[in-house]
């Protein structure tokens, strides 16, 4: 593995697709409020995955609606529907061996819709979680990532980021941390210059004395 020649003072976390994959219900309530607003679906769904939704359906421009209503609602619909929603393999496992306060989850869903998600796959809570609500901008503008740092007391520049997403692989260059793109969810190759891995059952930690993190992974 190309980052395990260095140890890291903390790891940073997306949510969706890369610690559990919620894409089931995502497309499923996206599609259904698509289909409603007269947007066209398959476009739409190539453009959501790691950024607000409120900054999604602003871009769309579209007249007569209340984009912080249409928020409310596809995200009660996403609440209300967690068929499908499962850990990233191996990623439970992996979570846990970690130091509570060496690691965080960021992500942009709302927090309502971040517990839920973390419960329904079974994944273990972090002290530190980072919802869209924190920042004002959203990925992939870097505060996210830059806020989950300095709450471990950490340098971003220190940081292993771990994403899926285009949107939240740029904020994570942005922020200057290293970064780890997780492909379990892809469904087509994604061109990326930094190191890839399908998830988390090869990949093992080690905690140094100093209580940073070295990756490595477990031979075929």
């Amino acid at each position: 593995m190309p980052l395990d020649d260095r140890s890291f003072g903390a790891f940073l976390f997306d949510m969706d697709g890369t610690v559990l994959n919620s894409i089931a219900v995502a497309e499923r309530v996206w599609t259904a409020w698509a289909e409603k607003r007269g947007v066209d679906a398959i476009a739409l769904l190539a453009t959501v995955h790691g950024r607000k939704a409120i900054e999604t359906i602003t871009r769309l421009g579209l007249s007569g609606i209340d984009p912080a209503e249409e928020v409310r609602l596809l995200t009660q619909a996403e609440i209300d529907d967690v068929a499908g929603v499962e850990p990233i393999v191996g990623a439970i496992g992996f979570l846990k061996s970690l130091p509570s306060d060496r690691w965080a989850i960021v992500t942009s869903a709302p927090r309502e819709l971040a517990k839920v998600r973390i419960a329904a796959a079974g994944i273990p809570w972090p002290e530190v979680l980072i919802a869209g609500e924190d920042v004002q901008n959203g990925k992939p503008a870097p505060d996210c990532f830059m806020l989950a740092a300095r709450m471990l007391s950490q340098p971003i520049e220190e940081c292993l980021i771990f994403e899926d997403a285009p949107a939240g692989i740029e904020a994570a260059e942005a922020s200057g941390a290293s970064v780890l793109v997780i492909s379990a969810t892809h469904r087509t190759p994604l061109s990326t210059r930094h190191p890839s891995i399908e998830d988390y059952d090869r990949v093992n930690v080690t905690i140094n004395a100093d209580g940073s993190l070295r990756l490595s992974a477990t031979p075929d």
